[in-house]
Parts: C-alpha cells; sequence; structure tokens
C-alpha cells in the first residue's frame, strides 16, 4: 500500500495515483454508475423470474439453481469483447422461508424443501459487472391474491420490514449517520410489534467489495453496541441496504443445516491437503471476494473437502443458515442505493402489492409519517411551486406510503412536471399501513 512505503517520493506519488483511481472506481463515474446499471437490471430481471417460480410444490433447489443459472446467463452476454471485465454472481440464489432468517441455498446432494401455500419467502441474489454489485431481497407469502389477503404476524413482519427499508432509503444521504438508521428500523418494527433481526448488517460497498468500511447496525447485540462507531454518509458512497424484521424475538440461532455460502477473506496461509490448495484456488480464480456456494462447484465433494481446512484457517467466512424460532416468521427487504448529487437512487428491489396485506397495527408517529412521505430527490431550484402541493402533502400523510421505487426506472433525472404528476398519482392510490 502506498501508504506504508517508506520513501516519500513515492508516497507522495502513490497517494496522488491512488485518489485518481479511488474517483475513477467511484460513482461519480458516468461509466462506474453505467456498470452498476447494467448490474442492476440483470439482479432485477432474475429476481422477477424467480418471483414467477415461487408457486405451491415448488423446489426450493431448483430454484436457486434457476436463479444463479440466469446470473451466470445475463451476466455473460455483457462486455463479450473485454476480457478484462470481469462479471458474474455477486451472491448466490438463496431461498429462506418462514423462520429461516437467511442463506439457505441447498447443494445438489442436500435435502430439498418444497414450497406451499402461505410459506414466507425471502429472496437474496446478486450479481456484479467489472466488481461494481448489485443486489438484492424481497419477500413474499406464496399463493397471496387480494382476494384471500395475509393476516396475521405473517402480515406484521412484511410491512414492518417494507416501511422500515423505505425509511432507511430516506435516511441515508450526505450528513446523515448510520445510528439514525438503526433508530429508525428498530422503531417501524416496535409499531408492528415486531423485532429487527439482531446483529444484521447492512455495508457501504466499493469495487470488489460487498461488505465495506462503512456499516449500518439493526438492533445489535451487546458486543456490537461496544464496538458501534457513529459515521455519516457521503456523497458518491454506495450501499447493500439489508432489512430483517421478526415477528418474534429477533434472536439468530444457527442451524444444523449444512454451511453452502462463503466468501474469501483477504488472509494468507500456507493449507496443507492439495485438495484445500485447488479448491482456494479456483474460487481465487473465478469469485475473488465475492460470496459464493459449494454449488458453483463441478466437483461438489472435493469442494465440501477442500473449504473445511480453508475456514479452519479463516481463509473463507462461512454465511451459516440462521432461524428464529419455530412458528415465528422473518421478513427481509435488500436494495442497493447509490448517493448521487441529485439524490438517492435506488437501483434494486421491487414493491409489494401493499392491498395483499392487512395488519391489526399501524404507523401512527408523526414523524415517520412524514419521512415515508418524502421524496428521495433534492428539490429543484428556480422553479414554480404548482398550487394545492400543501394539500396532497397532507392527504399522503394520511394514507402513510412510501414512494414505490422499483430499481428499474431509466436512472435520469425525471423532469419536474412529470415526477409530480407520477407523485400524485402514487398518492391517489395509496392505501392505509
Amino acid at each position: 500500500m502506498s501508504s506504508s512505503r517508506s520513501s516519500s517520493v513515492s508516497s507522495a506519488s502513490g497517494g496522488s495515483i491512488s485518489s485518481k483511481t479511488a474517483q475513477d472506481e467511484s460513482i461519480a463515474s458516468d461509466l462506474v454508475v453505467t456498470k452498476y446499471k447494467m448490474a442492476s437490471e440483470i439482479t432485477q430481471r432474475v429476481l422477477r423470474e424467480v418471483i414467477d417460480r415461487c408457486v405451491p410444490g415448488a423446489s426450493i433447489k431448483d430454484t436457486c439453481i434457476f436463479g444463479d443459472k440466469r446470473l451466470d446467463e445475463e451476466t455473460s452476454r455483457v462486455y463479450k469483447k473485454d476480457k478484462d471485465v470481469k462479471k458474474g454472481i455477486a451472491f448466490p440464489t438463496c431461498l429462506s422461508i418462514n423462520n429461516y432468517i437467511c442463506h439457505f441455498s441447498p447443494l445438489v446432494s442436500d435435502p430439498d424443501m418444497i414450497l406451499k401455500d402461505d410459506d414466507v419467502v425471502k429472496i437474496d441474489l446478486g450479481c456484479h459487472i467489472d466488481g461494481y454489485v448489485a443486489v438484492v431481497a424481497h419477500t413474499l407469502i406464496v399463493g397471496a391474491t387480494r382476494e384471500k389477503k395475509v393476516t396475521g404476524r405473517r402480515a406484521d413482519c412484511i410491512l414492518a420490514a417494507y416501511y422500515a427499508a423505505e425509511a432507511a432509503l430516506r435516511l441515508i444521504k450526505p450528513t446523515e449517520n448510520n445510528t439514525a438508521v438503526t433508530e429508525i428500523i428498530d422503531r417501524i418494527a416496535s409499531a408492528y410489534h415486531c423485532k429487527p433481526v439482531e446483529g444484521m448488517i447492512s455495508y457501504q460497498m466499493t469495487r470488489g467489495i460487498i461488505d465495506g468500511e462503512k456499516k449500518i447496525y439493526q438492533n445489535p447485540s451487546d458486543m456490537q453496541r461496544r464496538e458501534i462507531e457513529k459515521q455519516e454518509f457521503a456523497l458518491h458512497e454506495v450501499y447493500a441496504v439489508d432489512v430483517l424484521v421478526s415477528s418474534g424475538e429477533g434472536k439468530p440461532r444457527e442451524t444444523d443445516i449444512r454451511t453452502t455460502v462463503y466468501k474469501k477473506k483477504e488472509f494468507v496461509y500456507q493449507l496443507r491437503m492439495k485438495s484445500s490448495r485447488a479448491f482456494l484456488s479456483e474460487v481465487e480464480k473465478r469469485f475473488s471476494l465475492m460470496p459464493f456456494t459449494l454449488r458453483h462447484f463441478e466437483d461438489e465433494k472435493r469442494a465440501r473437502m477442500g473449504v473445511i481446512e480453508c475456514a479452519k484457517h479463516d481463509l473463507v467466512e462461512p454465511y451459516p443458515v440462521y432461524q428464529e424460532k419455530e412458528g415465528e416468521f422473518v421478513a427481509e427487504f435488500k436494495f442497493t442505493l447509490l448517493l448521487m448529487p441529485s439524490g438517492q437512487m435506488k437501483i434494486t428491489g421491487l414493491p409489494i402489492d401493499l392491498d395483499l396485506y392487512e395488519s391489526e397495527y399501524k404507523i401512527d408517529d408523526s414523524d415517520i409519517k412524514q419521512l415515508l412521505t418524502s421524496s428521495t430527490q433534492k428539490k429543484k431550484k428556480n422553479k414554480k411551486k404548482k398550487k394545492g402541493t400543501a394539500a396532497s402533502g397532507a392527504t399522503a400523510l394520511d394514507n402513510v406510503e412510501a414512494v414505490e421505487d422499483d430499481g428499474d426506472e431509466d436512472f435520469e433525472d425525471e423532469p419536474e412536471k412529470d415526477a409530480k404528476k407520477k407523485s400524485t398519482k402514487s398518492k391517489k392510490t395509496n392505501k392505509k399501513a
């Protein structure tokens, strides 16, 4: 690293190059934003396809395999002529149901699970283009329709997680800080008599890194509370915002289900076993520092053997399958967020049909209502305000509905007139939370 060089000349030169490289790799560059956009379009497309397959009788194993296959197919179609541009899966497809919290992505040799009506399904996946990552998570109820509404604790945790994610979207902006986001997630979960899943973290992302320097904790554990640093968000930063809410105590417990998802760590150790060295070499070549599943290896048995020594010596980080208490439910919404000069740019994440959910609880806090109805885009200057803006704003507060960012827009600044029309239309169709 340039900062550790003893020569002052080298340090100065290295620092200058490092600064320029950092800027070239940030979303201050139009090319970088384009690569994020390409990754997000693929992620969104595959998420929709996976959602379509979540029907009664569907195999979770087959659905995960399908999701990864589609991510590989779609990313292989871009930058074909530029061999230096790496692309592929940034987070393997995981489907975790009901009280299972996250990271369920079974191997071909593992026992399967079959979806049935009323299952709470959390889908988690992502891809990258040239190291620029777009990840997403979405929760649905199998078989839910407007005639067969979701009620009870299923509806409570889904609405809590959805609105908490929408509130986080509006708070993550320059000059705001991570502790404010932690607090708002907790307050919204409490409104629905739910708990954020303890210890879950949303990370800043940079090129090739999904778990960067800045962190947003939700329901931090006692150990995390001692380590938490107050960190401000800044322009041109990128975040993977991950909100998980439980109908129960929010205490994750490791299951006895085999861990299949791992990520290489930046640590060096001379492995003894040939199979372990071969495994780690393939991980470095194919996935770098991105999470992967052992299912991605042609010889699954060798991969299972190789990962044991790698994990023992801290060369790879395991992503265990966590669960809540039996009978409870967990919902998750994750999106990728770019902090642009024009405001927050949410490039992944799908809205939910609020008419499918019916809860006995709702958000009464006026501050939270106002936050949820606020815009994620900066107000344009030197424009005359239309009459009746205040009145429509008051109606939106009564409806307590957030702007539905489906992550599938053109990623261009909307003309103010069109944006207002869109906002007015959204407010007319909103329902109470």
